[in-house]
């Protein structure tokens, strides 16, 4: 089984992912982007940041401790979000980058993922190379040539000096609250929406290593609504634990997720004259909703597989501007080179200000079709595509649906699930189905 899946290396910390195979990551990462060139004629640099997560002390120490050993400086840069890593490797010059993380999943999970030399995610194929050279002889720097290890203090105000550079609009008189999920955006999320004009009232921003993500944050909404409803404020904003990715909610207490979010400033972009070839880049799992609205605008909707490593690939590819995911993961090339939920948040915000409406009404351009997501666990999820039984029943209600709903039955690549989605005009339609095909999931593929 392929040790990276959709957005790095993850699992329970200290169980499947270990202090020793966090040093032989970094160690062979080292190596691999070294022979690639990465680092030829200089001592190499890297940006090593982490989440709130307690696991993510040792397994900080770890990746460190291995990159040191191989050669490289690091730079340590404390508790920040994921995107804020990818970026301090674009603007400083390092080589690599690595975020201990494991997004939204629960605390006992932890994950590491690594960036290249100007901030993007690896490609399929480094990450291959580097789980192929784990644990291989190799020799050691000594003297001079070990690396160093330095604490950057600079990084989180350079960071939110980054995200406060494309606002051009004030969001004075907009309140808000934001649900940092105990996580990453805790130390910068409040402090990025109140220098940019905001006020600002943060929920879940106290990060005690045990509480990131736990009943809070974008994964868990009833809090977040309850304070917008109750303080009457403009919009809630809710991250996960390492701030690659943002929900809202709007004044009423409704959900705005993230095709909502991409609906919103695909728009302005496209009134602009600024969304490149009128197009944006969604997933499968888009919604049909999403799609069509963006068709009575004028705009192209292009989809790639799960996970905004390949939303990010199309852009890059064709020069998209924009694109995103319905779980809020949004990128904004010409600001960003990698999905980040606060500064989608900061630019979400302005687009209020800006059009005067509130987000309730900027909302209203696209209508979501009813979408049921069921997830299956213990199974077997390498076994879809060799299932004909499964097959035959996705077949089978696709065609049921045609043209007013769809069918996405897809492993996790960051949780050891298989997900079962459908999409129908009527919710009964969208249920009956995703529970039908779940069942036949779970008796087929057990474990």
């Amino acid at each position: 089984m392929a040790l990276f899946g959709t957005d790095g290396v993850r699992g329970v910390a200290n169980k499947d992912l270990t202090a020793e195979l966090a040093l032989d990551l970094a160690v062979a990462a080292a190596h691999v982007l070294a022979e690639g060139g990465e680092f030829a004629g200089h001592k190499p640099k890297a940006i090593v940041g982490q989440d709130s997560r307690a696991s993510g002390e040792f397994l900080e120490a770890a990746v460190c401790a291995g990159l040191a050993s191989a050669g490289v400086d690091v730079y340590r840069v404390g508790i920040l979000p994921t995107p804020a890593v990818a970026h301090l490797v674009s603007t400083t010059g390092a080589d690599l980058g690595v975020m201990i993380s494991a997004s939204h999943n629960p605390m006992p999970d932890n994950g590491i993922k690594f960036f290249a030399r100007g901030g993007g995610k690896l490609d399929d194929a480094l990450e291959a190379a580097i789980e192929k050279r784990l644990g291989e002889p190799w020799d050691r720097p000594t003297g001079k040539d070990v690396g160093r290890i330095i604490i950057d203090e600079s990084a989180r105000e350079a960071y939110v000096t980054h995200l406060l550079h494309g606002m051009t609009t004030s969001l004075n008189g907009l309140k808000v609250v934001v649900d940092c999920a105990n996580g990453a955006s805790s130390f910068v999320a409040p402090d990025a929406y109140r220098r940019a004009g905001a006020e600002v009232s943060a929920i879940s921003h106290t990060p005690n290593g045990l509480n990131i993500n736990d009943n809070c944050g974008s994964t868990h909404l009833a809090h977040l609504k309850r304070e917008v409803l109750a303080q009457k404020a403009d919009i809630g904003i809710a991250h996960d634990g390492d701030a690659d990715r943002v929900l809202a909610i709007d004044h009423l207490g409704n959900e705005i997720d993230g095709d909502f979010i991409l609906a919103i400033l695909a728009n302005s972009l496209h009134k602009a004259g600024a969304l490149t070839h009128s197009t944006v880049v969604g997933t499968v799992m888009s919604n049909l909703g999403f799609i069509r609205a963006m068709e009575k605008l004028g705009i192209t909707v292009v989809t790639t597989a799960v996970g905004d490593r390949y939303v990010l690939e199309r852009m890059q590819r064709e020069n998209f501007v924009l694109g995103g995911e319905q779980s809020g993961h949004i990128i904004m090339r010409q600001f960003a080179q990698t999905g980040d939920g606060i500064l989608t948040a900061l630019h979400l915000m302005q687009e209020i200000v800006k059009s005067g409406k509130s987000l309730a009404e900027n909302a209203t351009l696209m209508a979501r079709y009813p979408q049921v997501l069921v997830n299956v666990s213990g199974v077997n999820k390498n076994e879809i595509s060799t299932n004909t039984a499964l097959q035959s029943a996705v077949a089978d209600i696709t065609s049921k649906l045609g043209t007013s709903g769809r069918v996405l039955l897809r492993a996790s690549g960051t949780e050891p699930l298989i997900r079962v989605m459908v999409e129908a005009e009527s919710l009964e339609h969208a249920t009956s189905y995703a529970n039908e095909l779940a069942a036949l999931v779970k008796s087929e593929l057990a474990l």
